[in-house]
This record gives C-alpha cells, structure tokens and sequence, in this order.
C-alpha cells in the first residue's frame, strides 16, 4: 500500500545531492559570511521578539453601529495551510480588538510598497481621530465570504472568521481564524493559485528595528533539500 505524500518525510540517499547542495558542499549556496560570523555574541539590555522579518498586513473589520469601518496594523502570523487557517494578535488599545470580538469575521490585506506611507499612517492614527480610508487614502471595498471592508489597493485579500479567542495577558487578544476566501489582483498569482512574488512589490516589517523592507532576493523554496517544488505554505 502507497503512503500518502506529506510535507516531511525520513530523507533517503537519493536527497543526498540536493541536501549537500544546501549546505553549500559542491552546490551553490550563498558563500556570504554571516554577520557575526566568528565574533562575540552579547546579551541585549532589553530582550525583545526580534524575529524579522514580519508580515505587514492591514486588517479591516466591521466597525460598530453609527462607527467607520476599521482599518488596523496587527501582528499575523500562518497557523496551518491545510486546513487554512491564520492567527491575529490585536492590542487592547485597537479598537479592531473588540470588534473582531463582535462580528468574529476580519480580512487581511497585505499592502504592496505603494501603500506604505498609508500604512503608517492607519498605524499611527486610532481612528478615533477620523476614517482611517480617508486619513491614508485607501479605497474601501468589501469582501466575497465574510461581512467586513477590504482594501482594494491590496494586492491580496485573505477573508477570515474566527473560531477561537485567546486573551494573552497583560494587553493583547489572539484570535485564531479559518481562511474562507483569498483574493489576489490580475497577475499576483499564476494560474495554479502559486503566489508570484516579483508580480507585486511587497514589503514586510523588521521586528527588532522598525523598519519596512521589501522581499529582496530569492534563496531557496520550502523542499528544496528533498527535491520538490510543490509545497505553498
């Protein structure tokens, strides 16, 4: 009986050549030294999840009766690719938190680098101080599956609702979600649903210096070490 292909499987012998090849013995691994390569590692005076880079993601939700729709800069992070399901962590002090509480359906919209400044600027303004579409110029649209706003200069747009809440003390709620619906603009992915990253100039932000940089270059794929190309997320 055949066993069903997965994500990791034992290596064999015939990986052999693609696995040296990633260690860069007789293949063409990137021979750049790391940064503190042979040098002294010291203790930060303050620890903090410097974990770059993060995904810059604009979730948009709901707002409550007679409010604007709200738009939100969140940490986000993949739970699993199949089933599909994503992970947000909103601080008590957004007012996407209770919201998201409240209608339990969100969409993340990940912004290309020609929003960036108006993605500061949802970050930096609470939305008590006005519309957040109109403050960043962004263009409210609203999503197939779930009852909620999108972004629609978002390159793509990950419709979610929620099937699990976590409050994390001391300030922040973790809402745990299932992927319904993902959208992308012409072009962003092939027509096999694979994402095509130069098709978008996206950006993601540094976590331990603040910082938006772009994708850059390409150094390898989920796989590549046992000799497949299919894996996604």
């Amino acid at each position: 009986m055949s066993v069903p292909s997965t994500r990791r499987q034992v290596l064999h012998t015939a990986v052999a050549a693609p696995l040296l090849g990633l260690l860069g013995i007789g293949g063409c691994a990137s021979t750049r030294a790391a940064p503190t390569e042979g040098g002294v590692r010291r203790r930060l005076s303050k620890p903090g999840p410097m974990v770059p880079p993060v995904p810059a993601v604009l979730l948009t939700v709901k707002g409550a009766p007679g409010d604007p729709d709200e738009i939100s800069v969140v940490w986000t992070f993949v739970v699993n690719g199949d089933p599909p399901q994503i992970g947000v962590s909103i601080a008590a002090e957004h007012v996407a938190r209770d919201l998201v509480s409240r209608h339990r359906e969100f969409v993340i919209n990940v912004p290309s680098v020609a929003m960036v400044t108006g993605f500061d600027v949802v970050d930096m303004n609470s939305s008590k101080v006005g519309d957040k579409y109109a403050l960043a110029g962004l263009t409210r649209g609203r999503a197939l599956e779930v009852d909620a706003p999108t972004i629609q200069e978002a390159p793509i747009q990950v419709e979610c609702r929620v099937f699990l809440e976590v409050d994390v003390p001391p300030l922040r709620r973790v809402a745990f979600a299932e992927v319904v619906a993902t959208t992308v603009l012409e072009g962003v992915c092939d027509a096999d649903g694979r994402l095509d990253v130069k098709a978008a100039d996206f950006f993601g932000m540094t976590a331990g210096s603040g910082e938006f940089y772009t994708m850059g270059r390409s150094v390898g794929h989920i796989g590549q070490s046992v000799g497949r190309t299919d894996i996604k997320y």
